[in-house]
């Protein structure tokens, strides 16, 4: 259920899930160092997609055959960073035009 809810493959995860977890991570990284904020979010935004995808493979192996997997494969593992990897260049995107922005950044305008 955690990697359901982690994952890009429901259409409410990114709005409410994933992206507030990524911003949440770039704002404390942004109070030790401003800087920090977009690095830090697509990072966030990174690890909850590849972890809800991990999640979310386990948990159908382990639904199909009735016990987890034990082995959870490079070809897995590759599959699931490279569809978080075009996940993330969106969120870059969103960083670069500035619609995501250090909480400060928005009390400013």
């Amino acid at each position: 259920m955690i990697g359901f809810i982690l994952s890009p493959l429901s259409w409410w995860n990114d709005a409410f899930v994933n992206i507030p977890l990524a911003i949440g991570f770039g704002w404390l990284m942004a109070c030790l160092y401003k800087p920090f904020f977009q690095p830090a979010v697509v990072v966030g935004y990174w690890l909850t997609n590849v972890l809800g995808f991990v999640l979310m493979h386990k948990g159908a192996e382990k639904m199909v055959r009735g016990e987890a997997a034990l082995r959870y494969s490079r070809k897995d593992l590759l599959r699931d960073v490279l569809i978080s990897l075009i996940y993330t260049a969106v969120i870059a995107a969103l960083l670069k035009s500035k619609l995501l922005q250090p909480f400060q950044d928005y009390l400013n305008r």
